[in-house]
């Protein structure tokens, strides 16, 4: 018999490993905290740092998964319990809204929080750019915090204009536009809402279209309004740089022409821009019995200039209420009226039919009285020369 023990078999040859599936990430809102606050007090208090460890730990953690953790970092110090208070085992932060210094340039320092915008879910953003609207109406913030949605990669990936848009019909909700324009044009921002889209579309089609698809019509009449006024203000200064180098004419209206198709703007503005120019050309004499000499022999030497954009009846008569508010702003020119409109009509720049029509009912309020009595004569020889033509023509025929 034998005693010794028999060997169980095994099983032998390569041993397969059971295949793991991937498994998803905890979610641990206390260690993203713990990683935020640990980097935000090792940085201190300056902004700049701040912002910068914020960006660089975007690639890190994910800020779209715990966004209402670094909402609640950002503004309280902390993670909040419920019913809205810090929990007594949480490490705070100093670097948060509720710690902060009670001044304006503190908080709009602070208002840089939507520069993490992409770590909200869309829901979120939604309603941050709602109550920020609701803010900026109330005049509790300034519209200078909009500078956060020009980060690049906010702009990028189209959440700046997403945003925008829920901000400005909240706004709009409470303020009309010409509310809205003064907070933008207080600050700076209302030559620079193109910068909510990516340098290939930004355009005013593209801003134009994207806005008033999304229920912002008057937001998209404003924004071109301020293009043609940007465009408007770049072709004047140049046009005043070519005149002060005594360019020829021919060149000046060749340039000012082709401007006109590229920017859309009708003659009736053009001659507003040019007549602005030329009187802003030189500097005037500050006696009332010499400047008008000054401005006859001026005149004179831009006759040219002038009479190349006033081919439309409705340019002459532009030009002629531009020379009545210069002459009623600038005192000096009070007394010049009625010979600067001779010179120009014996230049070919101003029609006989233009000044009558201005005489009897275009004409503004402002020195009315004083120039329509400066008019009267050479108006009255205007009628009876049209009087004599028409004499000779009956007999002619």
């Amino acid at each position: 018999m034998n005693n010794q023990k028999q060997q169980k078999p095994t099983l032998t040859g390569q041993r397969f490993k059971t295949r793991k599936r991937d498994e998803k990430e905890r979610f641990d809102p206390a260690q993203f905290q713990e990683s935020i606050v640990q980097g935000l007090n090792q940085t201190g208090t300056d902004l700049e740092a701040v912002a910068k460890f914020l960006d660089a730990s975007g690639a890190k953690l994910d800020y779209r998964r715990y966004a209402e953790t670094l909402f609640d970092i950002l503004v309280a110090g902390g993670m909040l319990a419920p019913g809205g208070t810090l929990a007594d085992d949480v490490t705070r932060t100093e670097f948060c809204l509720f710690t902060a210094q009670e001044d304006l340039e503190t908080m709009q320092a602070y208002a840089q929080l939507l520069l993490f915008l992409k770590g909200f879910t869309e829901s979120e953003r939604n309603k941050l750019a709602m109550l920020t609207g609701i803010l900026l109406a109330n005049g509790n913030i300034s519209a200078s915090i909009l500078c956060s949605l020009f980060n690049e990669n906010l702009v990028k990936e189209g959440v700046s204009a997403a945003f925008a848009v829920k901000l400005f019909k909240s706004w709009l909700n409470e303020k009309d536009i010409n509310s809205v324009a003064a907070s933008l044009r207080k600050v700076g921002m209302d030559n620079r809402l193109m910068e909510l889209f990516p340098a290939n579309k930004r355009s005013c089609e593209h801003f134009s279209k994207y806005f008033t698809d999304a229920g912002l019509k008057e937001l998209s009449d404003f924004a071109r309004n301020q293009q043609s006024i940007g465009a408007r203000k770049e072709l004047q200064k140049e046009l005043q740089e070519q005149m002060s180098r005594g360019d020829p004419f021919k060149d000046i209206i060749a340039y000012v022409k082709e401007e006109m198709k590229k920017t859309n703007i009708s003659e009736q503005t053009m001659i507003g821009i040019v007549w602005s120019s030329v009187m802003s050309s030189v500097e005037w004499n500050k006696k009332e019995e010499l400047v008008t000499e000054q401005a006859i022999k001026h005149l004179k030497q831009y006759s040219p200039l002038l009479k190349a954009f006033t081919s439309q009846g409705l340019s002459e008569l532009t030009l002629l209420l531009k020379i009545q508010e210069y002459c009623y702003d600038n005192i000096h020119f009070m007394k010049a009226f009625q010979k600067i409109v001779v010179l120009l009509y014996k230049a070919d720049v101003l029609s006989e039919e233009a000044i009558l029509k201005w005489y009897n009912d275009a004409h503004v309020p402002k020195g009315k009285s004083v120039f329509l009595e400066q008019m009267k004569k050479f108006v009255e020889w205007l009628k009876n020369a049209e009087e004599e033509s028409e004499s000779e023509e009956e007999e002619a025929d």
